[in-house]
């Protein structure tokens, strides 16, 4: 693959964990909040923590940045789509102590679809702590050409009713921005009517896929997943604001599924969980 100026494979951040950041994820959610320093962080929490913060003037027009930053696109004006990932935690990531996360690109991989050019990023995420690599990541990245921005519109159909055992979140415009706040995300998919609509063609703000992995953890958890863990998760189908989420967690002895649906029945997220024992 070519190798654009500024684009680099590898990159290394090291801070002592606050407990801010963790406490604004739970309000924004109407989660409870566990110990930070005792317990650790639930799983999927290091997302808050250990951000890149790119420079305003390596941001590309859509709000990603597309150079000094692992990864980098493929190539100018590449649309970027998180996909799914796999994590593997082995131990607690606790607040009040320093941690370290080394990413790099493990793997890419170029095919051709329906729309042109895709670009499939695989990048790994450690975090370490007290010399333990605690927080084993994987994420799927994909990139693909631009396309016109004529607008889509949604049929939804009648709304279904929430069950008992499944939880609602309303995805509004203000919940997106605070997410995208909290996450150092500028990506304009998340905040930018406008430019969803005109530029990339969608009917709605897009819901961040680390919210929707968020939800199906946090619906597992309050089913009493805990303790070391893996997570393999993937992306669907987008979700828009308005369009609400709902998230349903099943647990089955060691493995739990999890699921993310919009209010009318369309699956847009899918992941298991599985408890590991140390």
């Amino acid at each position: 693959m070519e190798r654009t100026a500024g684009m680099i494979e590898e990159a290394e951040r090291t801070e002592v964990l606050l407990p801010e950041p963790a406490e604004a994820l739970g309000a924004l959610l109407d989660v409870p909040v566990p110990h930070l320093e005792r317990h650790g962080l639930p799983l999927l929490w290091h997302w808050v923590y250990l951000l890149d913060r790119p420079a305003q003037a390596d941001l590309g027009p859509d709000g990603h940045p597309v150079r000094n930053t692992v990864p980098a696109p493929p190539g100018p004006g590449r649309r970027r789509m998180w996909a799914g990932g796999r994590v593997r935690t082995r131990g607690p990531l606790r607040c009040g102590y320093p941690a370290t996360k080394r990413t790099r690109v493990l793997s890419v991989h170029e095919k051709h679809g329906r729309t042109g050019a895709l670009t499939f990023v695989v990048v790994q995420h450690q975090v370490s702590q007290v010399g333990l690599v605690v927080i084993d990541e994987q994420q799927d990245i994909v990139y693909r050409d631009a396309t016109s921005g004529s607008p889509t519109t949604n049929d939804n159909g009648p709304a279904l009713q929430v069950a008992d055992d499944e939880w609602a979140i309303d995805i509004s415009p203000s919940l997106l921005f605070r997410f995208s706040a909290l996450t150092y995300n500028a990506h304009r998919i998340h905040y930018d009517r406008d430019y969803c609509r005109d530029i990339e063609g969608y009917p709605g703000l897009l819901t961040h896929g680390p919210l929707q992995a968020l939800a199906m953890t946090e619906a597992a958890r309050a089913r009493g997943c805990h303790g070391d863990q893996a997570f393999e998760y993937r992306l669907t189908s987008p979700l828009f604001d308005g369009q609400g989420l709902v998230a349903r967690a099943v647990r089955d002895h060691d493995q739990t599924t999890t699921i993310v649906r919009d209010r009318y029945g369309r699956r847009t997220a899918t992941g298991t969980l599985r408890s590991l024992a140390r």
